[in-house]
């Protein structure tokens, strides 16, 4: 049965925030550029007057990184084959004797001939399994991979100034911790053989982090009053 070990205090979560490298005037400006895309088609694009920016506001969007590790311990039945000279009949291993490989269902001749006979030895292997990593989760619960670093450079020295400074809108995770370290386990916890006996494993919870991404949103319409949406990642100045 798994025991999992959470860390005190229900969970240790630790937030960062990642620093932006776009002000919002540069955010405007390749809004202005780029505006027509979302209304273009494969026969006409709008012209730039015609597409107004109803509003550009600053976001920060979770990601949630979550590492541990995963480690068993257990016994497995095995066969393992071993090489005999040519005038070998059998192995004796304890009270169990071990005859030769014959392939044809008879009794293997065993005297006079060179090379080598095989015989299968059942056995039981102790097995000991250790797994370590982590992943990350955009703020939908979708697995992904962050595009830049985090560290002294890339993050915010005060996260929660920026976060409760009702400047933003903060788009905290929409699921819940559980949900990502039940993730994690199944990650780590490969499959194992039906024939095992005396198993022991754990999941030990290293660290939660959340990570909030700088994200710019432009909220665009037409003479037509449709509706699109331009995002900018603020950190690598890029449309996504």
């Amino acid at each position: 049965m798994l025991e999992r070990v959470i860390l005190t205090n229900d969970y240790d979560v630790k937030t960062v925030v990642i620093r932006k490298n776009l002000e919002e005037e540069d955010a405007l400006k390749l809004v202005e550029q780029k505006k027509t895309d979302p209304f273009k088609s494969l026969l006409s694009r709008p012209k730039k007057e015609d597409i107004h920016i109803d509003s550009l506001k600053l976001c920060y969007e979770s990601s949630l990184i979550v590492s541990g590790k995963y480690t068993a311990n257990y016994f497995r039945k095995a066969i393992h084959s071993i090489d005999v000279d040519s005038n070998v009949h059998g192995v004796v291993l304890g009270d169990a004797i071990f005859p030769v490989r014959s392939k044809s269902g008879l009794e293997k001749a065993f005297v006079g001939k060179k090379g080598k006979n095989k015989v299968d030895l059942s056995l039981e292997e102790h097995v000991f399994v250790e797994e370590e990593d982590e992943l990350t989760f955009d703020h939908h619960g979708l697995e992904i991979e962050l595009p830049f670093k985090i560290d002294s450079k890339t993050i915010e020295n005060y996260p929660k100034k920026i976060l409760e400074g009702g400047s933003s809108v903060i788009r905290k995770p929409e699921f819940s911790y559980d949900s990502v370290i039940d993730k994690l386990q199944f990650h780590l916890k490969k499959p194992m053989e039906e024939d095992v006996r005396d198993l022991k494993d754990e999941f030990v919870l290293h660290d939660i982090t959340e990570v909030y991404i700088p994200i710019f949103e432009a909220r665009l319409s037409d003479l037509k009053k449709k509706v699109e949406i331009i995002r900018i990642d603020a950190v690598r100045k890029k449309i996504l």
